[in-house]
Formats: structure tokens, C-alpha cells, sequence
């Protein structure tokens, strides 16, 4: 096993040790910039002020993650629970799809788009792209990125925590958001919610 410099995680190989570390601070570049920098830029440019509702969402969904995250990386240091190596490759891929999901998801909403749950003047309900199947596509990507890492450190222990905290997470954001949203829309939104399933289009 070969130790990232990057990370606190362990590789079959180096070329893995690089892949992992590309797609990993590849995500952390793309929520910075697609999903903190270039919205705020937006909304600033059209001068819109934020109703904040988020009920302490956000400061769940950041520091729940980075625990669960760290924890997964003891599991593969560890060896607990791993998975052969093939499946490092699949987990790549599921990152990197996970990561185009969510950004494409953000990059619709643009400017209506927040790192908390809020409101804003102007704001009406997307039903294109994505969000004509689901209505929390970026949460759908988040979810993906986090299996992926779990499958990609090999360790299927992992991947539980991983999968395990995110549905929890995003699951209490979704309930905070979806009321947040009821209360602007109100009937429209019911009848949005009614058509679409939350994370996954048939199923969920």
C-alpha cells in the first residue's frame, strides 16, 4: 500500500495516490468556486438580499461531513472492512459524475442558488435540467461524491459511514429547505413536489 502525501490515506499504487488526490481537491475547488464564489457574485451584481431560514442546516452539513470523512480515511488506514481493488476505479468515476451533477445543478439555480437555506426577491421554482426528475439534484450529486469516496479508499466500511451520513445530513436540510420553500410558494410548490421525487427520479 502506497500513503498519499496529500491525504491521510493509503493507495494500491501512486497513479492511484494521484487520481484520488485530482478528483478529491478537484471537488473541493468546484464547491468553492461553483457553489460559494460564483453565486454570491450573482447575487451580488443583481443586488439581491438573502431571507435566511437555514435552522443551523449548513453548520450540520459542513462539520457532519468533514467528521464522517476523516473517519473514512481511519477506516482505509486502518484496513477496515476493505474492498478489492478494482472497485477503486468505479469510485472515481462516481466522484467525478457525483461533482458534474452537483455543479450543473448549482450553475442552473445561479444566483438563487446558497450554502444556507434562503429566500430571495425574485426567486421561482427551476424545472429544467435536472430539476425536472428531482428536486434536490445538487444533493443527489453530493450523495454520489460521497459514495465514491468511500468506494475509492476501498474500505466498504466507508462507504456505509459515508452513505449513512449524507442521507442523514442532506435529509434534515431537505425537510428544512422544503418548508422553507412551502412557505414561499406555497399550493405551486406542493404540486412540484407531487411530480418529482427528492434525490432519485422514480425511486426516492
Amino acid at each position: 500500500m502506497v500513503m498519499s502525501p496529500w491525504l491521510p490515506v493509503s493507495f494500491s499504487s501512486d497513479t492511484g495516490a494521484v487520481l484520488f488526490a485530482i478528483a478529491f481537491f478537484g471537488w473541493i475547488a468546484s464547491e468553492i468556486i461553483g457553489s460559494m464564489i460564483l453565486p454570491r457574485f450573482h447575487r451580488h451584481r443583481a443586488g439581491t438580499k438573502l431571507e435566511m431560514m437555514d435552522r443551523r442546516s449548513g453548520l450540520l452539513v459542513l462539520v457532519g461531513l468533514i467528521a464522517v470523512i476523516y473517519l473514512a480515511f481511519g477506516f482505509s488506514l486502518a484496513g477496515i472492512a476493505m474492498l478489492p481493488d478494482w472497485v477503486f476505479y468505479p469510485g472515481i468515476a462516481l466522484m467525478v459524475l457525483g461533482i458534474f451533477l452537483r455543479q450543473w445543478s448549482v450553475a442552473i439555480l445561479g444566483g438563487f442558488f446558497s450554502a444556507l437555506v434562503s429566500i430571495q426577491e425574485g426567486q421561482t421554482i427551476i424545472r429544467k435540467g435536472p430539476y425536472r426528475y428531482v428536486r434536490h439534484p445538487s444533493y443527489t450529486g453530493a450523495i454520489m461524491i460521497f459514495t465514491g469516496i468511500g468506494l475509492a479508499i476501498l474500505s466498504w466500511g466507508a462507504v456505509l459511514v459515508l452513505l449513512l451520513a449524507s442521507c442523514i445530513v442532506y435529509g434534515y436540510r431537505i425537510h428544512v429547505e422544503e418548508k422553507a420553500l412551502v412557505a414561499k410558494f406555497g399550493d405551486e410548490y406542493r404540486a412540484y413536489m407531487k411530480e418529482t421525487k427528492m434525490l432519485i427520479p422514480g425511486v426516492v
